[in-house]
Formats: structure tokens, C-alpha cells, sequence
């Protein structure tokens, strides 16, 4: 798949379909750029939900919605390998590691999403990324609100992007 960057939206009042391009591409651009590693769209329609790490980064400002990443613990620790260049990390020094490779990807990919949408890069800023760990929660969105989410694999194994809009 090419995550080339796509046109930029101008509209500040955007659909969460209309942002579900640019969210893919700004997801790919940052595993390929940071991990050196090339993001293809699951086949798989339903995948099973077996992510038990979520990271999420907030926007405030001409846009407000939460762009989230959401993987298995093996899936994070293999990011962090790939980040950090050190495959020997073990036990909670390894899981640390995970958490923090998954969210600074998150930061990564919510900077990169909001730089494809004119008039964000000064006009929204972007929270600390929140790591949840665990698979037993719900996120409700807001009124009103409305959700954009893609399965994309890395070697072999689903990682959820989505972007929750507050319209």
C-alpha cells in the first residue's frame, strides 16, 4: 500500500471519513519513517480484538478528537525493539518500554495527521499521550461524536488506528 500523502483537507469542520485517509497515511508514514517498516491494510474485515495496549493523544483547538493506536503486548514490544535497537529488554523493563514506544508512535502519527489538515499545525495542539493498558474498558464518545478506525497489520499482527471526532 503507498501512503503517499494524500490532498490536504481544508475544511476545519471535518467528517471522521473524510479524516480516515489521512489518519491510514500519517499512521504508515510514521511506522515507515521510525521503524522502517511498511503498514498494509488487514484483509481481514473483523479481526479478533486482542489488543490489551491503547495510547491515545488528544487535539484541542480548530479540531478536538482523540487519535488512538491500539496493538497486543507483543505487537508493542516488538515496536520498541524496532525503536529502541535493543531486542534484550526483558520482564517490566521491556513492558515499560512497550508502553512508551506506543505512545510516543501515537504522538507521532496525531502530529503527523494534524499537519496534513490546513490550518491545524497552529491552530490545534495535541495532548501528553495517555497509554491504557488492559482489555477491559469502553471509550464512549461524545454526542454528537462520531469515529474513524482502520486495522492495519505489522508483521503479521493488527494494529487499530482511529480518530474520534467530537463534531
Amino acid at each position: 500500500m503507498n501512503f503517499g500523502t494524500p490532498h490536504v483537507v481544508r475544511n476545519p469542520e471535518l467528517s471522521a471519513e473524510a479524516c480516515l485517509p489521512l489518519l491510514e497515511a500519517a499512521t504508515g508514514e510514521v511506522f515507515q519513517i521510525m521503524l522502517g517498516a511498511r503498514l498494509v491494510r488487514s484483509n481481514d474485515p473483523n479481526p479478533p480484538e486482542v489488543a490489551d495496549l491503547t495510547a491515545m493523544v488528544g487535539l484541542a483547538g480548530q479540531m478536538c478528537a482523540i487519535v488512538s493506536l491500539r496493538c497486543d503486548t507483543a505487537t508493542a514490544r516488538r515496536l520498541a525493539a524496532k525503536m529502541l535497537g535493543e531486542p534484550s529488554l526483558e520482564g517490566n523493563q521491556f513492558d515499560e518500554a512497550a508502553r512508551d514506544a506506543i505512545g510516543e508512535i501515537c504522538n507521532m502519527v496525531a502530529g503527523n495527521f494534524k499537519a496534513k489538515v490546513a490550518g491545524l499545525v497552529d491552530g490545534c495542539l495535541l495532548s501528553v499521550p495517555t497509554v491504557i493498558t488492559g482489555k477491559d474498558y469502553h471509550l464512549h464518545l461524545v454526542a454528537n461524536g462520531s469515529r474513524a478506525a482502520v486495522v492495519l497489520e505489522f508483521e503479521d499482527s493488527p494494529i487499530w488506528a482511529a480518530l474520534d471526532l467530537n463534531t
